[in-house]
């Protein structure tokens, strides 16, 4: 007779945290790992080429309904849904909602929950808060990124956008780097500014020189390292954070995980443009107005514009997967300057919420719930 039991996992933010989820060695090891799995294709995500980063409840401007949602910025109802294979063999899916004016609330911008699965039958294993699963996992990516793609030598991290995403990446900087000892850092607002220098102290006592700088220009000028953070308003790529080639050291690496744009010295081909999964872009080329960079602000679709523009052509765009894999060069020479798109994918979360969910039940951490011990229907 089978066992039609199931139970399940919840784990809070402070469990997660008492599992490992702000461990970032491990999350970048795991993120490597991941993309390896991506570049041989043991993987799914939504779509027709699955590839999707997801499906998004939009909203119109103008509605006859008072309560329902307005399209402000960063309003965002989502659900990512993903399979991955190799030692994981988890599928799971992160439920997604945005709002900029939580601030005004003292919320974060962004609150997610996580469901990872069983991918044989479906069931539930967890069901856990996401917001640092989600935040350490992009973080991590760039990490990835600079193992392979940054100077060993690297010194010094140009950062714009110290906030929760600036954090994460910054610390995965650190841990493939060990030479990193500085930082010149770009914020909004003083209160952030000073937020991220306490942080760095407490945490990162190896980063001994912090400057403040007020423009991109100074962010960008001297620095190893290179990664914008901000958050912005979507629509007019003329108002995305931008770099200009003249500002780049010979021998950077820039992992872009949020708003970006490059000017025309940047486009040339001598810059490797590493996307962190092609397909994910080829989705979102395909779902999306054209240009494209105007509906998602990420480096990446960019890219995709320039090579339907006719200003680059699509073996000129690398996949970090291909590089994890080994079959394709890391860093190839001191000189070279490298940009990289990080476009935040659910295999991420998948990966990254199993090796939690996995320590948290070695460990006995979180609260049992029961979904039925047999189902009244089958």
């Amino acid at each position: 007779m089978t066992d039609t039991n199931i139970d399940f996992i919840y784990l809070s933010e402070q469990d997660m945290i008492r599992a490992g989820v702000t461990d970032m060695p491990a999350c970048v090891d795991t993120m490597e790992e991941m993309f390896g799995l991506l570049y041989h294709g043991d993987y799914r995500m939504a779509g027709a080429n699955n590839d999707s980063h997801g499906a998004m409840v939009t909203f119109p401007e103008h509605s006859p309904f008072p309560t329902m949602p307005k399209p402000t910025a960063d309003r965002r109802l989502m659900a990512m849904p993903a399979y991955l294979g190799g030692n994981f063999c988890t599928a799971g899916v992160k439920w997604y909602g945005s709002n900029i004016a939580n601030k005004e609330k003292g919320l974060p911008r962004s609150i997610l929950m996580f469901t990872l699965n069983d991918a044989d039958t479906g069931a539930p294993l967890a069901h856990m808060s996401a917001n640092l699963l989600s935040a350490y996992r992009t973080g991590a990516v760039p990490g990835v990124g600079a193992r392979h793609l940054a100077r060993r030598d690297a010194r010094v991290i140009g950062l714009s956008g110290p906030g929760v995403m600036g954090k994460t990446t910054v610390a995965a900087f650190i841990a493939v780097c060990p030479q990193l000892d500085t930082i010149q850092v770009q914020g909004r607002g003083q209160k952030s500014l000073d937020h991220f220098i306490s942080w760095l102290n407490a945490t990162y006592p190896q980063i001994t020189t912090v400057r403040v700088v007020n423009t991109l220009e100074e962010v960008v000028r001297g620095a190893d390292i290179v990664t914008y953070c901000s958050s912005g308003e979507v629509g007019d790529p003329a108002t995305y954070p931008i770099v200009k080639r003249e500002w780049v050291k010979p021998g950077a690496f820039l992992a872009m995980p949020a708003l970006c744009n490059i000017d025309e010295g940047m486009e040339q081909p001598d810059v490797r443009k590493v996307l962190d999964n092609t397909g994910l872009y080829e989705a979102w080329f395909e779902e999306v107005p054209k240009p494209a960079h105007h509906t998602i602000p990420v480096i990446g679709v960019r890219f995709m514009d320039m090579v339907a523009e006719g200003k680059m052509t699509r073996d000129q765009l690398e996949d970090i997967g291909k590089i994890v894999a080994g079959e394709a060069p890391g860093r190839r020479n001191d000189e070279e300057i490298i940009i990289m798109s990080v476009g935040g994918m659910p295999v991420e979360d998948v990966a990254w919420g199993t090796v939690v969910y996995r320590n948290a039940r070695a460990k006995g951490i979180g609260v049992t719930l029961n979904l039925w011990e047999t189902p009244v229907l089958s």
